[in-house]
Parts: structure tokens; sequence; C-alpha cells
């Protein structure tokens, strides 16, 4: 009896969504549990597992299509076999003329359009709507990854390792590589266009950008931090932190305990508004922006200030690893109280980060660089890291905002305080 595929439970408050991309097409044998689609809302990629063995009957639903909760999208028929693998392949035929006969006349070259490329190559091989998104918006050369796919072909996982290894460009489009050759031979100075409509997550992000400029009235103010002393409290304990808590010793989980520590003696900053109230939190969940080939993704760690530093270490690695995979859920992405964002691991110097709504206010950490500071009336080259606070300015003061910079730079600068919690 045929099993209809349905679009799974959606997160509370997402009407619908998109399906991306199906993995299998109609006769391929599957899995039980093995995923057959993507399917993406506003936040989160989610997947649509097998219910049983057998064999894809028929897809209902095309990528690109916009689909709810529990709607039939294909269907599945279990314990069938897939006619391709069922049959078994046919012996060589045997000459017709013995070896020691007359040599029979060269056969014609076959035409270079005809020549097939090896499977295991998996270059000439269509790429899924997933893993072309991903190839053009990192503008990577598809044949330098290699393919673990079917007959070789290219995965999202496939390329999502190939960036985390620290990928780079290459010259090729996502298109097939007879078109990415095409171009390749282009004449110099060729002008091209390529249209790409953003995916229902980039578009979420655009929406919430443009209702956090529309709806605040945002200010920054800017501040820097030596981070000698951290710098020189991680080299000192990195080896043994990490040999016996499993994880390493980030910049992140200080920056974390002095956010908590500011946000203590400063709560307006911890507050959120809906409508005409000011909504003052007594607990500190802190959002982390993670930068995923889909968008800017902010997991939350709930009570930090209950956590130690290795748990605030393990909890973001796993979230972010997660968020960058696809498989983090939307309860992980919301209800965050203050948000940090970290534009210093691509190296950016200075900026003005954008509030993240409802909250009143952010902190934006940029890259580390020596610079010449006085020192006890003597120049000397130190760790150096600008640090901006954007904050709503209908509830936040510029007294608050100011002072609470200045209390994340005392804590980074002297951080026996976030022991001692003074």
């Amino acid at each position: 009896m045929s099993i209809e595929i349905k679009v799974p439970a959606l997160p509370e408050s997402i009407q619908d969504a998109t399906l991306v991309s199906w993995h299998k097409q109609p006769g391929d044998a599957v899995k039980r549990d093995e995923n057959l689609v993507d399917i993406e809302t506003d936040k989160v990629v989610l997947e649509c597992p097998a219910p049983a063995d057998g064999v894809l009957k028929e897809i209902r639903q095309p990528n690109g299509a916009t689909v709810t909760a529990d709607q039939v999208i294909g269907i599945l028929e279990p314990g069938a076999v897939a006619a391709k693998t069922a049959a078994a392949p046919a012996p060589p035929a045997k000459p017709a003329t013995p070896p020691a006969a007359t040599p029979a006349p060269k056969p014609a070259p076959v035409a270079p359009a005809q020549a097939s490329p090896a499977p295991a190559a998996g270059r000439d091989l269509p790429l899924s709507p997933s893993v072309r998104r991903l190839v053009e918006e990192h503008q990577l050369n598809p044949a330098a990854i290699q393919g673990t796919g079917l007959d070789g072909r290219l995965t999202k996982g496939d390329v999502l390792d190939f960036i985390n290894r620290g990928g780079t460009p290459g010259p090729a489009s996502a298109e097939a590589p007879a078109m990415a050759g095409a171009a390749a031979h282009a004449p110099s100075g060729t002008r091209q266009d390529r249209r790409v409509p953003m995916t229902r997550m980039r578009a979420r992000i655009a929406e919430r950008l443009a209702q956090s400029q529309a709806s605040t009235v945002m200010l920054t103010s800017f501040n820097e931090v030596d981070l000698s002393e951290v710098m020189a409290l991680r080299q000192r304990y990195k080896e043994k932190f990490e040999k016996e808590q499993g994880v390493k010793l980030g910049f992140m989980s200080f920056f974390v305990k002095a956010v908590i520590e500011a946000l203590k003696k400063y709560p307006v900053a911890n507050a959120s508004t809906e409508g005409n109230d000011i909504i003052y939190h007594d607990y500190w969940d802190i959002s982390v922006a993670v930068s995923t080939p889909r968008g800017l993704m902010t997991p939350v760690l709930r009570d930090a200030d209950q956590m130690s530093f290795a748990e605030i270490e393990k909890t973001l690695a796993d979230l972010a690893l997660r968020a960058r995979d696809g498989k983090i859920s939307i309860e992980e992405l919301t209800g965050g109280t203050f948000t940090i964002t970290n534009g210093g691991v691509f190296g950016s110097l200075f900026s003005t980060p954008i509030i993240n709504p409802p909250q009143s206010a952010i902190l934006g950490m940029h890259t580390i660089k020596e610079r010449p500071v006085v020192v006890n009336g003597q120049i000397v080259a130190r760790p150096m890291m600008y640090i901006a606070i954007t904050y709503d300015h209908r509830i936040v003061d510029g007294r608050e905002a100011v002072l609470f910079l200045v209390s994340v730079k005392d804590s980074l600068e002297d951080p026996a305080r976030l022991l001692l919690q003074i």
C-alpha cells in the first residue's frame, strides 16, 4: 500500500515553507529515515525522512514550490525494488568473428559530445538546487569538490565540508562544466548578469533588518579594549583547558561573561520592547551571531550567567555547527535578550552592528590588531580591539550605553573581575 510523504510540522508562527530540493527522483530506491527532501522555512531547513524502505513512486510538489504543514508532496511504494537496480547486468556479447579471423574494420571515432565522463568524477552531473545555490553564493568551482553522492554527484554536505575546510572560490560557476568552459573562453570584457531569487531565509533576514531600521532609534558608541591579559590567560591555560574540558578556550566565553556582568549593572540593555512597554528580563539569554551558508543566524545561550567558560564554549560550538548544517531548531534561535556579533573573524576593524529586534542593544566585536598605546607613560604595542554597542535610544540613554561598554572593557582588561564578579 502506498505511503504519502508529507511536509513535517512547521515551527510555531510559520505558515508555509519552500521545497528546496528533492534528493531522490521517481523510481529511485530509498531507505527508511533517509532524507528525501529539504524544506526551508524563514529560519531553518527541515529534512523530510523516508517513512519506510521502498521506491519513490511520485513527486507531487517540485523544487521551489511553496508548501504547508502536512501537505502531501510525494508517494512512496514500500517494499518495492527500484527497476534500475532489480535487473542483473547483461553479460558482454561474444564477438561474431574469432580472433584469428580477418580483423574487423576500425570503429568510427566517437564524437566528443557523446563521450561519457567517468561516474566517479561527478563533474558533468547536474547540481541540485540547494547545491547550486551554495556553489553560487560562495563562488566555488564544483570541479574542485569531491562528490560522494550517487554516481559521484555533489551533495550539500560535500560543499559544506569543502567550505568548512577552507575551500577557496574557483573560476568556474555553478553551471555545468560545459557552460563553465564556454564562459572561460568568452571574449575579454564580456558583461553578464545572473538573476538568483532570494532564499526564504535571506528574504526574512532582509525583512528583519528593515524592520529594525524602521522601528528603532539606533545609535552606536565605541570603545577599545586591550586584550593582553585575556590572551596571556588563554596562552597559559589553553592546553590544560582543552585536555580537561574537551574544547578550546576561545575569546567568546570571555566576552559573554563580560557582557553579562555589564547587563547586570545596566539592565535596560537587557530589555526588549513590546508596543509602548519595556520588558525587563531577570535572566540572561545571550544570542551569538553565526554566519552560515544560508545567512546569518543567532542561536541563543540560555541562562548563560549560570554557564562555566567550558559550558559556553561547548554549547556555542554545538549550536554553530548545527546552524551551519541546517539542523538547528527554531526554538534555539529565538528568545535572546541581548546579542553579540563578531565581525572580527572576517577581518572587520570597525562597524556599527544592527539591533536584533525586539532587543534593545547589541555588542559588536572586531578584529584584534597590535597598535601603539601609552601605558604608564611609555609607548608599547598591545593587542587592541574596537568594540561597539548599538542601542535603541528610545529606551537606552547614552550614559548607560557608554558605561556598559566601559564595564565590558574593564572586565576584559582585568579578567579576574569575571571570577570575582566585580
